[in-house]
């Protein structure tokens, strides 16, 4: 069966995975572009999201390099989809990346609002999941055929697989920043209750990784 996993997924050493107020021109919330500094500037960034050449590589790149791999599906949440609230207005949104996101595989949205699915450039499809996230899981699994199932965020998004104990894996990189306000991850959530551990951490100057899993 597919591994459920959160990769490359940045926090602030305050614990938010994204600030506040965000917005159309704030995707991220205030401040919330700092949390990927250790991210930005890699090879593998570079070269499979901006498709540009160059980037730096190392520890950030390998974590970076290793988020892509093996993965055959994707869940993320309708606030990572786009901002529109409510019932879709039309179809004109379709996402944050541009004709072309960098994804190329399925990628399962959680809604509350059905819309059909949208077939997008290099071969990633969103579908709509009205369901919740069981059903969103199963149909990832289903999709990636024995390959991983990544979520992509937001924080909410983690919080519901992890209170519901599906994750199989996470690998965190907390940025040396502190937002203030904004979406925490972990708060009120018992870890070690759940049968996580730290696996594995490894720090650079720009990142603290960390491993969790079971």
């Amino acid at each position: 069966m597919s591994m459920l996993c959160v990769n490359a997924f940045s926090v602030s050493i305050d614990g938010f995975g994204a600030g506040p107020d965000q917005s159309r021109s704030q995707p991220l919330g205030r401040g919330g572009e700092q949390l990927h500094q250790w991210l930005l500037p890699t090879r593998t960034f570079q070269r499979d999201v901006q498709r540009r050449d160059g980037g730096t590589t190392g520890i950030d790149d390998d974590f970076a390099a290793r988020s892509f791999e093996n993965l055959g599906a994707w869940i993320m949440g309708r606030n990572m989809f786009g901002p529109v609230r409510g019932p879709w207005p039309n179809d004109e949104w379709k996402g944050w990346w541009g004709a072309n996101p960098p994804y190329h595989v399925p990628v399962f949205v959680l809604t509350h609002h059905a819309r059909p699915p949208l077939e997008m450039e290099g071969g990633t499809v969103f579908h709509f999941v009205t369901e919740g996230i069981a059903a969103a899981l199963a149909q990832a699994r289903a999709a990636a055929r024995g390959k991983v199932v990544r979520i992509g965020g937001g924080a909410a998004t983690i919080r519901q697989y992890l209170q519901a104990g599906l994750l199989d894996e996470l690998h965190v990189a907390i940025s040396p920043i502190l937002l203030g306000r904004g979406e925490p991850l972990f708060e009120g959530i018992d870890l070690p209750a759940l049968g996580y551990r730290v696996k594995a951490h490894v720090a650079t100057e720009a990142a603290m990784h960390l491993v969790i899993g079971r």
